[in-house]
């Protein structure tokens, strides 16, 4: 049973990369049988993963079709831009005194290393880089809670940034926002460094809408508009 379980937390995780990066694009139908046959897995192991997916709301189940990857709504952009514009501010301001400048450093100098890799990777590294800033801050602020909403948001996030980006073959630029916040923390400005999360959140969030309706406008479809139910 522990081998089933550390096979499907591997097939678990391959599958939640794909579909965060978008390898598997939103409202794509896929079947057991070719998930099983992309990732090599057993049935046991494919279905566990899949479980866990659907818990998550990154897959939907679809009665003798097979599984959905879950779409990217207009009201899933609206929210998740929204509520990161809302709780990291919050965060940074809590996070003021406590955070490791040092890291934080570091972690922004890791957003802009450039590697010899196709772009689909070096947006992966930027994202990645970009999360651990923002979690770091995050942690800092010292709300287990927050910090968990966070990470799931940035996640989220991910899948934003590969339908625009990636599809649009750019990397994202974060220009001097997070040295600007590295320098509100060292002069412990609480005010500065909530005006300078929400400004970097709204920046962002226009950057990547632009993307996002230049990928749906060039594959000639367009970005489903749905409210979920409360089952969500």
């Amino acid at each position: 049973m522990t081998q089933t379980i550390s096979l499907s937390d591997r097939a678990y995780q391959a599958i939640r990369r794909d579909i965060l990066t978008c390898r598997m694009m939103p409202g794509a139908l896929v079947t057991e049988s070719e998930l099983m046959e992309r990732y090599l897995l057993g049935k046991s192991t494919c279905r566990l993963a899949l479980a866990r997916l659907s818990h998550e709301y990154l897959i939907e189940s679809r009665p003798r079709k097979g599984y959905r990857i879950a779409p990217i709504t207009l009201q899933d952009v609206e929210e998740i831009f929204t509520l990161r514009a809302q709780l990291e501010p919050l965060a940074a301001r809590l996070a003021v005194g406590k955070v490791d400048i040092g890291l934080l450093k570091q972690l922004e100098a890791d957003c802009r290393v450039e590697v010899a890799a196709p772009l689909s990777t070096r947006i992966d590294i930027f994202m990645n880089a970009n999360k651990r800033f923002h979690l770091a801050i995050a942690e800092a602020a010292g709300n287990q809670h927050l910090l968990r909403t966070l990470s799931t948001l940035m996640d989220e996030m991910s899948r934003l940034v590969a339908l625009g980006f990636n599809v649009q073959q750019t990397k994202p630029e974060i220009r001097h926002d997070h040295n600007a916040m590295i320098q509100a923390f060292e002069e412990q400005d609480r005010k500065r460094v909530e005006f300078i999360a929400r400004r970097h959140i709204e920046t962002f969030q226009a950057m990547t809408l632009e993307k996002i309706y230049a990928t749906l406008t060039t594959g000639g479809t367009l970005l489903p508009i749905q409210h979920r139910s409360l089952g969500r």
